[in-house]
């Protein structure tokens, strides 16, 4: 006697719609901050609530000193396609950075300062790390006026709680 089989058809379970998302900033390279900025952005046009945690360099793109000569990291970049060494040459560094802004300025992606602001001014949070902050001697009054706190991790993930975080 054979018997038949019949398939039962399952119906994939329904996908959370994400309500909240966390950014972890560490890296203070162009290629290591734009990331975070576009997700946060991305989150803010979609109405996912998102904050921005910045830590060890990733606190270069808040700094007011230091945010408008952000640059490629050009040594040991293997996004890069080259040998390390040829990364080191002098000026190499900022003939990268210089082409980098330059695409990305075709695609109307703005510099990072006015980024951050628009990112702020959009309703994502701006935290720095303040064990980096403790660690590099720096204050408040190192960040610019859009830093939401200076905040520990286990303050941020209490922030973060039920949201996704992304580390970039």
């Amino acid at each position: 006697m054979a018997s038949v089989l019949h398939e039962t058809e399952f119906a994939p379970p329904a996908a959370a719609t994400i309500q909240k998302v966390a950014i972890v900033i560490s890296k203070g390279s162009l290629e290591g901050i734009y990331p975070g900025l576009i997700l946060a952005n991305g989150a803010r046009m979609e109405g996912i609530e998102a904050d921005i945690f910045f830590t060890f360099f990733g606190l270069e793109a808040i700094r007011k000193d230091r945010q408008s000569n952000i640059k490629v990291a050009t040594v040991g970049n293997p996004g890069l396609h080259m040998p390390t060494l040829l990364g080191a040459l002098p000026g190499f560094s900022a003939l990268a950075t210089k082409m980098m802004l330059r695409q990305m300025d075709k695609l109307d992606i703005p510099p990072i300062g006015e980024f951050v602001e628009l990112v702020a001014d959009s309703g994502v949070g701006l935290y720095a790390c303040k064990a980096s902050v403790d660690m590099f001697g720096l204050s408040e009054k190192s960040f610019i006026p859009q830093l939401t706190a200076v905040a520990t991790v286990g303050e941020f993930y209490g922030l973060a709680a039920g949201g996704q975080i992304i580390f970039t």
